[in-house]
């Protein structure tokens, strides 16, 4: 296979490197997460090896952004943060499999094996968010309501991007911390609820029907017809 390890640690990415290759396989290596995603991008690796702490873009990131554009490459996450909520997050991001280090090469090489046994999901097509009229260019970064051009800021974009993929259930605060500001504790701050508000603003102009719902002491849900 052709495989990407995303590896800042040359000493475990040149080890990850030689084990896999002495088994036949041909092995990228990027250094950081801006590299990795160019590689994920424009090149035909079979499956990816990321951990989760890289430079310049994290491991989860480059995940996120390789399943929104619609990239079904089998994932496994190489990490030394293994608590439950830290491997449910990889694996909520995207990634298909989770491997704490210090690790075994024998089992990171089961893990691979596994991964390439499973059938590949069909490739995401979907360059659009659509509710109720209101609609998201995953491609352009752009939205619309009713067919008139809204301007948000990035993480407004990403905020509604949440909302709309939870496809009415509730995105908690501490998903969006995760998710749009790459936040793993509470920053003490209402700056989701500030940008919900300002977001609100923009899609509601004109006195449009607001269509994100507040879930109190929880979060926020798009809202759906009755």
């Amino acid at each position: 296979m052709n495989i990407l390890v995303a590896e800042d640690d040359d000493d475990t990415a040149q080890f990850i490197r030689r084990g896999l290759a002495e088994l036949g396989h041909e092995v990228l290596v990027a250094t950081n997460g801006v590299e990795a995603m160019q590689q994920l991008s424009g090149a035909q690796h079979e499956l990816a090896i990321v951990d989760r702490m890289l430079p310049g873009l994290d491991g989860l990131s480059v995940i996120r952004q390789t399943r929104t554009a619609g990239l079904a490459i089998p994932i496994l996450v190489l990490t030394a943060l293994g608590r439950i909520d830290d491997r449910v997050t990889g694996l909520e991001a995207g990634a298909d499999d989770y491997l704490i280090k210090p690790f075994a090469f024998s089992e990171l090489v089961a893990r691979v094996n596994a991964l390439a046994r499973r059938k590949p999901a069909p490739p995401q097509q979907q360059t659009e968010l659509e509710h109720r009229g209101i609609v998201l260019d995953l491609l352009r970064r752009e939205v619309a309501r009713d067919g008139a051009p809204v301007q948000v800021q990035p993480r407004e974009f990403r905020l509604l991007e949440e909302l709309m993929r939870g496809e009415g259930k509730v995105v908690t605060r501490t998903m969006l911390l995760e998710r749009v500001w790459n936040y793993h504790f509470d920053p003490q701050t209402n700056i989701v609820d500030t940008h919900i508000s300002r977001l609100r603003s923009k899609l509601n102009y004109g006195g449009k029907p607001d269509l994100i719902e507040t879930v109190r002491g929880v979060g926020y849900r798009m809202a759906f017809d009755d």
